[in-house]
């Protein structure tokens, strides 16, 4: 009788059924890294560090910046390795010109449909922004701030708006929420309350008005001011939650089934 051979374990870093692949749980760590301003663009993304840090092989770091440089987050070069990505002014400005189409069209359908306890949600999601802006949690007030948008394209009930949104706020992240300050995420946080207020009011218009007053604000308010380039500051202490878990963190930005899965 043959002897069947067992195969050798998927080097996965972690135990069946506990939680994500090793290559789910770099993605997920290198996206939230970006989106809470520790990693900025230009970092430079070394495979074995990343191997040392998630104690994985090269092969799925390797898969993991193959699927976040498809995803636009990280830009890769046989010469040099992989980096965060740097967007361009211009892909600055068409993300953001996109956003405007998409969500002042958004708002409007919105303010026509919206009930009393979508306006409760959206008052205690504010209640949440308001806290970690005095707070000056910038990962936490980076990611509510963001969450905002893609919780009002939830209300109309379509996922497909829903998904490609978060996906613009996730490479606007790059662009605006990492270079953002304690000040224009005041202000943002206001703007957002003004919205909801329009929105409780059923003001379309006003709606409109303001969202589209808010984006121009946010693309006007674009600068950098680098934080962390280092990798192990930046990815330890999120592959240590996530070991320790079994699975990614509830409040982190979570990639797209099959490929992906953050900016205000």
């Amino acid at each position: 009788m043959p002897t069947t051979r067992t195969p050798p374990p998927t080097d996965t870093g972690l135990q069946p059924g506990t939680g994500p692949t090793s290559t789910e749980l770099i993605v997920r760590s290198i996206t939230t890294a970006i989106v809470e301003r520790r990693l900025m663009p230009g970092t430079k993304l070394v495979e074995q560090q990343i191997a040392d840090i998630f104690k994985v092989s090269r092969t799925l770091v390797r898969q993991a910046l193959n699927q976040l440089s498809r995803d636009k987050l990280v830009t890769l070069s046989p010469a040099r390795g992989a980096f965060v990505a740097e967007p361009s002014a211009e892909e600055a400005r068409q993300i953001f010109e996109l956003r405007q189409m998409i969500e002042t069209a958004m708002i409007r359908r919105i303010a026509e449909t919206i009930t009393p306890a979508q306006v409760a949600q959206l008052r205690a999601h504010l209640k949440d922004e308001a806290a970690a802006v005095a707070r000056t949690d910038v990962p936490g007030r980076t990611r509510l701030l963001a969450d905002f948008h893609t919780l009002l394209a939830r209300m109309l009930g379509n996922e497909v708006l829903a998904e490609v949104l978060h996906d613009l706020l996730l490479r606007g992240s790059l662009i605006a929420l990492m270079a953002q300050s304690a000040h224009s995420a005041e202000a943002s946080h206001a703007e957002h309350v003004q919205i909801v207020d329009a929105l409780e009011q059923g003001d379309a218009r006003a709606a409109t008005r303001l969202v589209a007053r808010h984006l121009e604000m946010v693309a006007a308010n674009l600068h950098r001011h680098p934080r962390v380039r280092d990798l192990g500051q930046a990815l330890q202490p999120l592959a240590q939650v996530e070991n320790i878990a079994g699975g990614p963190r509830a409040a982190a930005p979570r990639p797209r089934a099959g490929t992906r899965k953050a900016s205000k």
